[in-house]
């Protein structure tokens, strides 16, 4: 019978499943997914497709915002000194990434953390779409990964990163980007990176 459930200590006819609500609220039910980026992004063929994620310190009261471009690997470290909200982070990445050619500019993919809820005003302002990767799915940004374990060096683990202030931030960058790379032919991300602003047709 219909009714039977009412003789059920909880009344309830079904059982509702928790994680219903928050698929509804998702900041990115209307947002691109990895699935969706051009086959460009993953032979890193075509430069200015960037991965980008948090290093979060103690306490997750901290942050430093990281990107990496996929072709050249060439980094750039976001100063997050106050928040790391999404708010905070659009508009910090749209000042840094403002000043890249529209070239070096193409895409951006991130994992699905709330700290790029406000990817629409990247989208926007910075002219690349934002990708999403899978849940629970962080290889998927592989260059990121790994270039943030080489950043855990400056940036340690259980520590305060709000200490570190933006001059830090730029010379750990430029310390990481003049180091060969084999997987460029030992050349360093900051010469592959030249070699693209220096001529525009090869990118």
């Amino acid at each position: 019978r219909r009714d039977l459930h009412r003789q059920l200590s909880l009344q309830r006819a079904a059982r509702r499943p928790r994680t219903a609500g928050k698929r509804e609220s998702s900041p990115y039910r209307e947002a691109f997914t990895i699935r969706q980026r051009p086959a460009e992004v993953a032979d890193r063929a075509v430069p200015g497709h960037w991965e980008g994620d948090l290093i979060v310190g103690a306490g997750n009261a901290s942050a430093v915002g990281t990107l990496v471009e996929r072709t050249t690997r060439f980094t750039m470290l976001l100063h997050l000194p106050q928040r790391h909200d999404a708010a905070s982070v659009a508009a910090v990445m749209i000042n840094q990434m403002r000043g890249l050619p529209d070239h070096l500019r193409r895409s951006l993919t991130w994992d699905r953390g709330t700290e790029l809820a406000d990817y629409q005003r990247i989208q926007l302002d910075l002219d690349m779409p934002v990708y999403f990767c899978d849940p629970r799915s962080p290889w998927q940004r592989g260059s990121n990964e790994n270039t943030n374990r080489l950043l855990r060096f400056w940036l340690t683990k259980g520590s305060d990163l709000s200490t570190h202030t933006a001059a830090d931030l730029d010379r750990i960058a430029a310390t990481l980007n003049q180091r060969p790379r084999p997987t460029l032919d030992l050349k360093t991300p900051a010469q592959a990176l030249a070699e693209l602003l220096a001529n525009p047709a090869a990118a």
